[in-house]
């Protein structure tokens, strides 16, 4: 069941970071031609580069459960294989304590649980926090850096998510990672 919805989540992930890889490419060609015209749109660059954060952040996650993430293989490819096993499920390991920690940061930085002691009063979270978090907006755009930022969650917990999956056997089998030496 868990491979299912690792599979699942990472087939979203993919999907949304290939719209978003378009959406770049189109956000960029609109900088290029207003500025050919003299008639530059000046939050554009701002969009692509919070819609790049988004997208990488996204594939990234997937890469974790398609087992592409980028890594040193040289000790794996020279150890025998039974060796190479146990280094893949303690890389996974690590993985799992980083996205467990990924988390953690996330929940202290977003303070779910006081915003909502604050009754979503944003100016009473910031005095009792001292959090600022809510009422920040981006530099052009206007738009809360919050949500911009939600991309965190979503790979805090995408990674979380797969790099179980893959220590309790369910993503890329060693047979998969490890050549036969």
């Amino acid at each position: 069941m868990l491979q299912k919805i690792s599979a699942f989540w990472a087939k979203v992930e993919i999907t949304v970071a290939a719209i978003l890889a378009a959406a770049i490419t189109g956000l960029i060609l609109l900088n290029v031609v207003t500025r050919a015209i003299g008639n530059a749109i000046y939050w554009v660059d701002e969009a692509a580069i919070y819609t790049m954060a988004w997208m990488t952040f996204l594939a990234a996650s997937a890469a974790v459960h398609h087992g592409q993430s980028v890594a040193v293989t040289l000790v794996t490819d020279l150890a025998p294989r039974p060796v190479a096993e146990v280094i893949l499920k303690v890389k996974d390991a690590v993985v799992l304590v980083f996205a467990i920690l990924m988390v953690w940061f996330c929940w202290r930085w977003y303070l779910p649980l006081q915003m909502v002691q604050a009754g979503f009063d944003i100016l009473q979270f910031q005095g009792a926090t001292f959090n600022f978090i809510y009422s920040e907006p981006t530099t052009t755009i206007g738009y809360p850096k919050y949500l911009v930022w939600m991309v965190m969650w979503l790979f805090s917990f995408g990674v979380l998510l797969h790099s179980v999956n893959n220590l309790l056997g369910g993503g890329a089998l060693p047979e998969d990672r490890v050549e036969a030496t």
